[in-house]
């Protein structure tokens, strides 16, 4: 199944919700180690709640934060032109709704 991403390249769309997408400037090495960081620690985070071990878990779940920044999926926006972050919105409520809505038409 191909992802659905907006017509800007801004955000995927998962189930009618925007998730921000990875900051397409970002060159091909610094995104790869990047991505291999928050899979190690998303690997951690599993490994801390399988083991109760909420320091590890609270540590695992900020390197998760710390490698989502470094791809532009949090923290400050990565386009320049102003415009608002929608991350986490449904479609419906956001200016991209016309536009998805016409895609099922």
């Amino acid at each position: 199944m191909e992802t659905l991403m907006t017509p800007d390249g801004r955000y995927l769309i998962v189930r009618g919700r925007l998730w921000r997408a990875t900051n397409p400037h970002l060159d091909e090495q610094r995104r790869d180690e990047l991505v291999h960081a928050l899979m190690d620690a998303r690997r951690a985070v599993k490994a801390a709640k399988a083991s109760s071990d909420e320091r590890a878990l609270a540590a695992a779940r900020q390197a998760v934060n710390t490698a989502k920044v470094g791809l532009g999926e949090r923290g400050p926006v990565w386009w320049t032109d102003g415009s608002p972050d929608l991350n986490r919105r449904m479609v419906s409520n956001t200016p991209y709704a016309d536009w998805f809505n016409s895609l099922s038409a």
